[in-house]
């Protein structure tokens, strides 16, 4: 629907910096028009001063104000000539976006136990069959379940764990459940409990 009089944003040329608003852009393409550098100089000013106050607390800090200068050099599109009271060279570098973090695609089925249960996993495979390697495997099967109850899984049974442990070890770890006990539940929650209190 196209109303006459009506100015709608998605009409309007898109903002660099939409944090500032489209006032302060409107300000600073007409300080970008004035024929004398003079004037130019004292309207850059005053926008740095109204940009300002969007973050009053931080206002006399020199970073701060150092920023400030780098969006409006932005903002103008890199057109305004004025003298630059800060070196803008390196203002581009804030428009550069950080390369996204890589998920890794192996271990990411893991993510509902987490990063240590997984090394541990990889431990148990190295390692060589003993008493040693036994205690692993129990510890590291309680953690699995503990870490199964804190994601609140539908299925928590031994069966999943003694299931996924073999599987995760490529079949070095096999756990039988006519001898191997899990801690309780009880205890099991009680734990996951204390550690997610002591991460807050």
């Amino acid at each position: 629907m196209d109303i006459k009089g009506l100015d709608y944003n998605t009409q309007r040329k898109k903002l660099i910096m939409p944090e500032y608003g489209r006032e302060i852009q409107k300000m600073i393409d007409y300080a970008i028009t004035l024929p004398q550098k003079e004037d130019r100089q004292r309207c850059a000013e005053a926008i740095i001063r109204q940009m300002s106050h969007k973050a009053p607390q931080l206002r006399n800090s020199e970073e701060f104000i150092r920023t400030l200068w780098d969006h409006l050099y932005l903002m103008s599109y890199k057109l305004l000539d004025i003298d630059w009271p800060f070196d803008i060279s390196e203002a581009e570098k804030l428009q550069t976006k950080p390369e996204p973090i890589k998920i890794p695609k192996e271990g990411s089925h893991l993510r509902h136990y987490g990063k240590l249960v997984e090394e541990l996993l990889q431990k148990l495979k190295e390692m060589p069959a003993g008493e040693e390697r036994d205690e692993l495997a129990r510890l590291t099967a309680n953690q699995m379940k503990r870490d199964l109850i804190g994601w609140g899984h539908g299925s928590i049974d031994d069966e999943k764990v003694v299931d996924d442990i073999a599987r995760f070890t490529d079949g070095m770890i096999q756990l039988d459940l006519n001898t191997f006990k899990f801690q309780s539940v009880k205890n099991l929650t009680t734990e996951s409990k204390k550690q997610n209190k002591k991460k807050k």
